[in-house]
């Protein structure tokens, strides 16, 4: 009988030491940088499978082309909040994969707001109208270490342009892609 007991107590040990919490974090940040902008951003637990991210940063774009007379450039702000649904933390547990700093598949509502505040160019007068944009977006995050980060996404949605408020006559929607490639660091 005791025999019996002393196993039954090293195999409850063993399933304590190795279960992971499946759960999202309750609150976890960082910042990343991709090949077009930078961001910092915060991640604020809901639920066990969804976080609420807020970002800030700066969003870059380039153009080219013989009808202007250099390539140019714009960094312009931008403020982002999504819901994300981390959907495979029991998959990512079971396969004794980390998930620490929410690292796992997510979907999400992408929305952002780009404010006409400032732009950086290397044109003079360049203005960016306000604009906001909603998409649906699926993507992974994942840890390299403790600290460093890498996420991708891709999605599609709607955009809407405040053009009147730079002197066209009409605002415009249009559909809006986000393919995103970050590296990280998680604090």
């Amino acid at each position: 009988m005791k025999k019996y007991l002393l196993f039954l107590c090293f195999c409850g040990l063993s399933l304590i030491g190795k279960s992971q919490n499946e759960s999202v974090e309750k609150s976890t940040y960082g910042a990343q940088a991709g090949v077009l902008g930078i961001w910092a951003h915060r991640e604020i637990k809901l639920s066990n499978k969804i976080a609420l991210r807020t970002e800030i940063g700066m969003d870059a774009g380039f153009w080219g082309g013989s009808f202007y007379p250099k390539n140019g450039y714009l960094i312009t702000p931008v403020i982002t909040l999504e819901p994300r649904w981390y959907y495979n933390l029991d998959k990512r547990i079971a396969k004794s994969k980390n998930i620490s700093g929410n690292s796992g598949n997510f979907l999400t509502l992408q929305t952002s707001y780009h404010p006409n505040w400032f732009v950086i160019s290397n044109y003079d007068n360049v203005e960016v109208a306000d604009q906001i944009s909603i998409i649906p977006t699926w993507g992974i995050k994942r840890n390299i270490g403790s600290h460093f980060t890498y996420e991708t996404g891709i999605g599609l949605g709607f955009r809407y342009i405040f053009a009147k408020s730079v002197g066209y006559l009409s605002n415009e929607g249009e559909a809006a892609m986000n393919l995103h490639l970050r590296i990280g660091y998680r604090f």
